[in-house]
């Protein structure tokens, strides 16, 4: 049977080759991998609704405060279980993961990533944690994408393309915005901006829409529909929101890379399970809200309702006065990421899209009741706009997806009534966020290694190149002690190269470097045999070069600097081999053509 499945498989690529171009075929199967995006988010979606309606309804006639102490905690330890004996791999479920993927595994990713997700998200939120599912949703649709390329033997561009294809697909299947899903895809992956490349994302973004369409009908996440209109009188104020939402952004990230260092210390998964799990329980015993992805408050907010967001505060304070409304919602916003940090750092498996959703909504919400009730405006703002906008705010800072945050908002709410606002908000926000952290949460920890695939192609390429295939070790070593007629009889007679490096004898640490040219002057004559020592015609190298620590960039750049044409490469303070800027520049050209796949 798997020799026929091979056949019938070689067979069809045959024709592929005869029948069809390349790119007609990339934009096929842009399509499929829209719609296979949709169908894995119609499955996530499902499953943590079957499974929330289960635990509040059928199994527990009357929820009790006390569950939302236990179920995350028993989520969690289900999620342990199925990935340390069921799927036996660490499940990679966020963006994060994709573009480590994209970067430094050439777009490959491991089969069973394609329902690691499906199996442990729907747990992970259905019992409480305080993610999304977006994250998953992608790195589900991106695992497909790539097996889906593999098979078919696509080149690297397109197998990075078809992942960019199928978060465009998984999330304009979550929000039914197309726009936004397509923006998300180049603004995250950094996906050229090319009609190549438009044409196969706006394919799948139209597939996973329309599955979505299919599956739930006209059901959107996020129901709103702007009827407050936007006054230039408002400008200042959504500059204000936009200065919040950028101090905010720092706030989230700040935290969230706390909590990442702290359980990345915690070795034990046992450990971090525990202390996880049981943080997340008591945080959700006292804040209700926090429970799940929520977007109920979210759309509470939206409506002018927030104390059903807030009824279930276990202080029972009374919700009639607007300070303590306002003060319960800074509580929401300061604990969401605290909350969702917890999650992850436990083990859970989930995104952050939603909880960024969820603390901007607050925190607009909060913006305009601050402002409408400390009796400075003649005319009170829209809270309903602050509360959309904030999203958008925060989205912009958090996630470095100015354009997606600003085409998100307009979708759901069906009109461009708050385009200005948007724009203003989401440019103010991602500008202070820019200035106090370079890297977006997505992005932080790939950023700080250097792994990371940004628009600039040179870049890019360089952090798809691997230093290891550019290292070259046919190099004869010449010893300090060894006088020159050893050199001439040991190293330059055997050797093809006009380099030597002279290495310590014992720990083999390179000392210096004598080049051909130095050795011209004397080499001819055999009285200075016995007299001139490699010592006294080494001299340092320009640069070095340290396996371990330099990226493509770095070495690249110390090129640039020193005008050389070699340069050594150390590997824990040992001599390890040479690079050579002709083989680079030949190593750069070969990727350069694989990455643009022309």
């Amino acid at each position: 049977m798997p020799t026929q499945k091979r056949t019938l498989l070689t067979r069809f690529l045959i024709w592929r080759i005869k029948y069809i171009s390349q790119n007609q075929f990339v934009y096929l199967i842009s399509i499929v991998v829209g719609f296979l995006a949709g169908v894995g988010a119609v499955i996530l979606k499902n499953l943590t609704h079957f499974i929330q309606h289960l635990l509040e309804g059928n199994l527990i006639e009357y929820y009790h405060t006390a569950f939302y102490f236990i179920f995350p905690i028993l989520g969690l330890l289900v999620v342990y279980l199925i990935i340390k004996y069921v799927i036996r791999n660490k499940v990679s479920h966020g963006i994060p993961s994709t573009l480590f993927a994209i970067s430094k595994k050439k777009g490959f990713i491991k089969r069973y990533q394609m329902f690691g997700s499906i199996l442990t998200a729907p747990l992970t939120v259905g019992f409480g944690g305080s993610v999304g599912l977006e994250g998953p949703t992608v790195a589900t649709g991106a695992a497909i994408s790539s097996n889906l390329s593999r098979v078919l033997h696509l080149n690297q561009a397109n197998r990075t393309l078809l992942i960019g294809c199928a978060a465009a697909g998984a999330m304009a299947s979550i929000f039914k915005a197309p726009i936004a899903a397509l923006i998300f895809a180049i603004e995250v992956f950094s996906l050229d901006l090319t009609l190549a490349s438009m044409l196969p994302l706006l394919l799948a973004s139209i597939s996973g829409i329309l599955t979505s369409y299919f599956f739930f009908g006209n059901d959107v996440l996020l129901p709103f529909k702007n009827t407050d209109p936007f006054t230039l009188s408002d400008v200042p104020f959504f500059m204000i929101l936009g200065v919040v939402a950028g101090f905010t952004s720092v706030y989230f990230t700040k935290v969230y890379a706390f909590f990442q260092d702290f359980f990345e210390k915690i070795s034990s998964p046992a450990k971090r399970l525990i202390i996880g799990g049981i943080g997340l329980g008591v945080l959700i015993y006292f804040i209700p809200p926090l429970y799940g992805e929520g977007f109920d408050v979210i759309n509470n907010l939206v409506k002018g309702n927030p104390e059903l967001a807030l009824q279930n505060n276990i202080f029972q304070l009374e919700l009639s006065s607007i300070w303590i409304v306002i003060a319960l919602l800074v509580g929401l916003l300061l604990f969401k990421i605290i909350a969702s940090s917890l999650t992850f750092g436990a083990g859970g498996v989930g995104g952050i899209f939603a909880p960024v959703l969820f603390m901007g909504s607050i925190m607009g919400n909060v913006v305009s009741k601050i402002l409408n009730n400390c009796g400075l405006l003649s005319t009170p703002i829209s809270e309903s706009n602050f509360t959309l906008v904030g999203m958008a705010g925060l989205l912009a800072g958090v996630l470095y997806a100015p354009l997606t945050a600003i085409f998100l908002i307009a979708e759901v709410t069906g009109g461009y009534e708050l385009f200005i606002p948007l724009m203003i908000t989401a440019a103010i926000s991602f500008s202070i966020t820019k200035y106090f952290i370079p890297h977006s949460v997505y992005a932080m920890e790939l950023g700080r290694k250097g792994d990371l695939i940004t628009h600039n192609k040179d870049h890019a390429v360089l952090t798809l190149m691997d230093i290891q295939t550019v290292i070259e070790r046919d190099f004869i070593a010449i010893y300090p002690q060894m006088n020159l007629g050893e050199i001439v009889h040991q190293a330059i007679v055997k050797s093809k190269r006009n380099l030597f490096p002279v290495l310590n004898k014992e720990t083999n640490a390179l000392e210096g470097i004598i080049l051909l040219d130095d050795l011209r002057p004397v080499m001819f004559d055999q009285n200075l045999y016995e007299e001139v020592k490699a010592s006294e015609l080494m001299h340092s190298a320009p640069e070095l070069i340290y396996l371990n620590e330099d990226k493509m960039t770095d070495v690249m750049k110390k090129f640039q600097d020193t005008g050389a044409w070699n340069l050594p490469v150390i590997n824990n303070g040992a001599y390890y081999g040479f690079v050579s800027k002709s083989k680079l520049l030949t190593a750069y050209r070969r990727k350069l053509i694989d990455f643009s796949g022309k």
